[in-house]
């Protein structure tokens, strides 16, 4: 096979469809039911024809981009009805080499950049595989503080356990933050602590493989001798395999702490406590995970600090009726300027159109934040937002003639209407005149579209 076929062969299989009939082309023939209950004939349930199945139809929905070929998923069935046996044969002697990642550069909202390294589609498919696999290995393994990236477990039950905790007099937070971590793990140590549990050996030297497939920056291949880059099904398995050692030497101590990925808060009693904790959690990371800590953003402070403590975009508060969950400042903030984005008035596109998109981003930031206790901030959105759509709306009219005749079809006198048009100040402050106000209310936003922050808000906790 030549190296360009070997290049197509990676990137192939994510969006077309998932049908069993469809996927016949990467389905192993005759594959045999597990022999040994330890492990050692783990490949073949990889291989096996459901879980392929099931690796694909996971891979499509994920709609991930193309690797370093470029090829689309379109192009996957035709390949690999052609190359099927071919593929299989190639992984079971051993033989299959994985391509290297195609390196893309994510802006963090404090500044830097996350590193993601995206794999071809054929490559997210064999991987996937794998993890389902893996995953009923590991599960029972992991500690009970571990949230991030495992089946039924979710960002919002790590901050309710804090909350937890610090209603019980856990009120210190250490917050451990690791330097790079997807990038710094030891690949050694890893693959030690997987092969503790994986007995089949072709599939740790196919771990191993992916591993040490290498990145491509800018056309070159750059060595990948540490780290499992981000952007891969089995990134996130591997990434908690090597965090469990830490979780359960502080559980063993007695220690609580929450996880999710690489994000850590250490819960104690009192700030030296806290600090005694951090130090040690410094020498066990350092020293026998070769990790390298962030001396700068790991720091103790109290969980109920709104400008201190921040664990996956929440923070907590303290009321009559003890702690509770909110959304922290910073991701107020972030979700503010997209909704700013979403309603900038130089889009020109028909404001329900607009209206429909901001909706749909509610949604799913509530999706998320909805936890928290945020009532009065939705309240406050809702006007803001209001405001905003006044001020699109505005400019669209253009011209003083338009506004006029606009604001007489809403109801309002033709004098306060003339002096409302014949402005000159800012949209945003004309937005905010009285006779706009009334006859662009609330009821006249909520009929084009304008769906309530709030409302939807409140439908989540009575679904709850």
């Amino acid at each position: 096979m030549t190296n360009a076929e070997n290049l197509r062969k990676e990137s192939c299989l994510q969006r077309d469809s998932a049908e069993h009939e469809e996927y016949a082309g990467a389905q192993s023939a005759g594959v045999r039911e597990s022999r040994e209950a330890d492990g050692a004939d783990l490949l073949e349930r990889i291989l096996n024809r459901d879980n392929l199945n099931k690796a694909y139809k996971r891979v499509k929905a994920n709609k991930g981009a193309p690797g370093i070929d470029g090829m689309t998923v379109e192009d996957a069935l035709p390949w690999l009805q052609q190359h099927r046996q071919e593929l299989l044969d190639s992984i079971r002697t051993g033989k299959y080499k994985p391509q290297p990642v195609r390196r893309k550069e994510i802006p963090k909202p404090d500044g830097g950049v996350r590193l993601l390294g995206i794999p071809t589609v054929i490559d997210r498919i064999i991987q996937q595989a794998i993890a389902q696999q893996l995953t009923p290995i590991f599960e029972p393994l992991f500690s009970d503080g571990s949230y991030g990236y495992r089946p039924g477990r979710s960002a919002q039950q790590a901050i309710r356990k804090v909350k937890e905790y610090a209603e019980q007099g856990y009120t210190t937070a250490v917050e451990i933050d690791l330097s790079k971590y997807f990038d710094t793990l030891n690949h050694e140590l890893l693959m030690n602590m997987v092969r503790e549990e994986v007995k089949d050996k072709r599939v740790t030297d196919l771990i191993k493989k992916y591993l040490k497939s290498g990145v491509m920056v800018e056309g070159l291949l750059v060595k990948t001798e540490e780290g499992s880059p981000q952007g891969g099904p089995l990134s996130p398995l591997l990434a908690n395999i090597y965090l469990n050692k830490y979780d359960r030497e502080m559980e063993r101590r007695g220690v609580k702490v929450i996880r999710y990925a690489d994000d850590i808060v250490v819960l104690a009693r009192s700030k030296r406590a806290g600090e005694r904790l951090l130090e040690s959690s410094k020498r066990y990371l350092e020293g026998k995970l070769k990790l390298r800590l962030n001396t700068e953003k790991s720091k103790v402070v109290s969980v109920y600090s709104i400008r201190n403590f921040k664990f996956l975009g929440f923070a907590l508060g303290k009321g009559r009726n003890g702690a509770y969950i909110r959304v922290h400042a910073k991701s107020l903030k972030k979700a503010k300027q997209k909704l700013k984005e979403l309603t900038s008035r130089s889009q020109g596109r028909n404001v329900r159109v607009v209206m429909n998109k901001v909706k749909e981003y509610i949604r799913g930031w509530l999706g998320y934040f909805g936890i928290a206790s945020i009532k009065t901030t939705m309240q406050e959105l809702d006007k803001w937002l209001r405001r905003r759509f006044r001020m699109y709306i505005w400019k669209q009219w253009k011209k003083p003639k338009t506004r006029v005749n606009a604001l007489l079809k809403l109801g309002v006198p033709l004098d306060r209407a003339y002096v409302a048009a014949r402005t000159r100040k800012a949209y945003w402050h004309c937005a905010a005149i009285p006779c706009v106000q009334e006859g662009l209310s609330k009821q006249v936003l909520a009929q084009a579209g304008l769906v309530s922050a709030l409302d939807l808000y409140e439908h989540l906790h009575l679904c709850d």
